[in-house]
């Protein structure tokens, strides 16, 4: 573990809006585990305009900072350094502060979609399709650069983001097709589907799940389940879901905040499911 210049640790997450934010319930559920009892984790609304005072104002008892929309590029000229899977995708969701004082970036979604999918069977896969556009997907593209050994398939709703898709395709040295959004339901198709959109956007392919479908990648967790990760589970087909991704993200972090390992995996999922069950 990290030894400070105090006894009393902390960390917390960022991002604007915040209030919804699991990472408090998932890291002090962590935290009580390793009996880690001089250690807090709060949550922060910090904005872009914010980040840089409220990052010069930690003191020497941080240890570290989950950062999330629309903090994740934003944080980056504030670090000393970051990791090569962070600069692959252009996006921090993590900060650790040394105890010389350094601030180092990474990004453990990545990571924690490929170790959230491998609990679920799915290690390998020839061909795979991702539903929408945003920062999570370019996390997608990284995670599935690492386990699909042909064509990804992203399905998107206009020209710009198509561009966009087949830039970070090439920059991670994996072969992206681009569709519209309007064929979408093709993509139901596909050996692993990813779905990267935001709340009620998949809703209207849920009657397009076919008969027997593989897998499906639902990176929300509320409301949980969407109707399409529904209609997926009873036709049979494998579901990984939001919070899977949230909790093995956060296992990543609280092991390079805390310098312990293996962080408590069940004991965090568990909170994470009461806190979703409570709203």
């Amino acid at each position: 573990m990290p030894t400070r210049a105090t006894d009393v640790h902390r960390a917390a997450v960022l991002g604007s809006p915040i209030a919804h934010s699991l990472s408090p319930v998932l890291h002090r559920a962590a935290y009580e585990e390793l009996g880690l009892t001089h250690w807090s984790y709060e949550r922060f609304e910090v904005d872009e305009a914010g980040l840089p005072g409220f990052i010069e104002g930690l003191g020497p008892e941080w240890a570290g900072l989950s950062l999330t929309m629309p903090l994740k590029r934003a944080v980056i000229p504030l670090l000393d350094s970051i990791s090569d899977t962070a600069a692959s995708v252009e996006a921090v969701n993590t900060v650790v502060f040394t105890e010389d004082g350094r601030r180092i970036g990474d990004n453990t979604d990545v990571p924690g979609m490929v170790a959230a999918l491998r609990e679920h069977g799915i290690e390998q896969v020839d061909s795979a399709a991702v539903l929408g556009a945003g920062a999570t997907a370019s996390s997608a593209l990284a995670a599935l650069s690492r386990i699909c050994t042909g064509e990804v398939v992203a399905y998107v709703r206009s020209e710009t983001r198509a561009a966009e898709m087949r830039q970070w395709g090439e920059r991670l040295g994996i072969e992206v097709r681009t569709a519209d959004w309007a064929d979408a339901a093709e993509a139901l198709r596909a050996p692993l589907v990813i779905a990267t959109t935001p709340a009620g956007t998949t809703d209207a392919l849920a009657d397009a799940v076919p008969e027997r479908p593989a897998a499906l990648f639902d990176v929300l967790y509320d409301p949980w389940p969407t109707a399409l990760a529904a209609r997926w589970s009873t036709a049979g087909g494998a579901v990984v879901g939001g919070l899977d991704l949230l909790v093995h993200q956060a296992v990543l972090q609280v092991e390079q905040m805390t310098g312990r390992s293996p962080a408590p995996l069940d004991a965090m999922r568990k909170a994470g499911e009461r806190a979703l069950a409570a709203r």
